[in-house]
């Protein structure tokens, strides 16, 4: 049976498409945030072991690709296809990731909101019959991500409140058809939206109506409300961007109230120096793949949605005085009634 189209932009897959296992590995910093004990693993420099920034977010990847495989009991040769996107230029973090595995590579970007559009088409491709299990990954670094879009690390350039910290981490999952672990049942594809603003130190602002419009759109798709959710979070709005969304949302009739939260200001303490809160591909994906499904796991939630959020500029544009089109990608994971009980420690 083929997946269906449901409303404008929402994707009900037919078939069983679980997440079998997950993984998340981040930095130093985000090892000392509010969900140190989620992380399989946690590097004490931001070099991870290796000689430049770069190969160190291809190293977090790499083995959070290679612990949630392991933690599915799989090998990489029985992975049909691996699907990953970061933000430095040509996704080379994901390419050579894939170079290391050689599991067939799909290579994807959407900015920030990666890491439910790679999870979206790994449970596709699954859903459709055209593998039996994919692998979708995402990572950031926030040297990397610092040096390739604004200044290089060593200028030490001042920054407004507004500004965010890019995440340093990658996060992992692995698909497929068993009847195991929380279930995808819907993802709602984003259109891209701008509303003109140009600073590259306010991208809560300008991902915000993004992330309300998917939201309202998988609502309107769907017939759900807000209440049909334990949770509801999106990727990377942190102080700035929640509070414009949750704005967004209550004038066209949906009120959020508790249930409505962000990865970024999930990741770091108070007492951290991270301006408004995190952000890039690693936000949203060590939150879910790291926390939100062992919570799903251990019961505390029944049914999610997982709304990850990018910024669509490049050094080029920016320089060229464009504005910051912005996307939003969402995916929905329940707990299966009836279904077989899951090892959290696959999560």
């Amino acid at each position: 049976m083929a997946s269906n189209k449901i409303g404008q932009c929402t994707w009900k897959f037919a078939n069983h498409v679980h997440i079998l296992s997950s993984a998340a590995t981040v930095g130093p910093m985000e090892g000392e945030g509010k969900l140190k004990d989620s992380y399989d693993r946690i590097y004490t420099d931001l070099y991870a072991g290796q000689d430049t920034w770069e190969k160190a977010e291809r190293t977090m990847m790499e083995d959070a690709v290679t612990i949630a495989i392991h933690k599915a009991g799989l090998t990489e040769r029985e992975i049909d296809v691996f699907l990953a996107g970061d933000l430095l230029n040509q996704n080379i973090s994901s390419s050579f990731t894939a170079k290391t595995n050689q599991i067939p590579f799909m290579g994807v970007y959407g900015a920030c909101s990666t890491s439910m559009l790679s999870l979206t088409l790994a449970a596709a491709l699954v859903d459709a019959g055209f593998a039996k299990y994919a692998v979708a990954a995402v990572s950031s670094h926030n040297c990397t991500a610092e040096k390739q879009y604004r200044y290089p690390t060593e200028y030490g350039g001042q920054k407004p409140d507004s500004a965010q910290w890019t995440v340093t981490g990658a996060g992992a999952c692995v698909v497929g058809s068993a009847h195991l672990g929380p279930r995808i049942t819907h993802a709602t594809i984003g259109s891209v939206q701008d509303m003109g603003i140009k600073d590259p130190f306010d991208m809560g602002s300008a991902m915000a109506p993004a992330a309300a419009n998917t939201i309202q759109k998988h609502f309107q798709d769907t017939g759900r409300s807000p209440k049909d959710y334990d949770l509801i979070v999106t990727g990377d709005l942190a102080s700035v961007g929640l509070p414009i969304a949750r704005e967004l949302l209550e004038k066209a009739g949906y009120v959020m109230g508790e249930r409505f939260q962000d990865c970024g200001l999930m990741i770091y303490t108070s007492e951290q120096d991270t301006f408004a809160g995190g952000s890039g591909c690693a936000s949203s994906a060590v939150v879910t793949y790291g926390h939100l499904l062992h919570e799903m796991c251990v019961g505390k939630y029944q049914r999610i949605l997982v709304v990850a959020t990018g910024a669509l500029l490049s050094p080029i544009s920016y320089q060229q005085g464009e504005s910051i089109p912005c996307i939003a990608h969402a995916v929905v994971f329940e707990n299966e009634k009836g279904g077989e009980q899951t090892d959290a420690g696959r999560y």
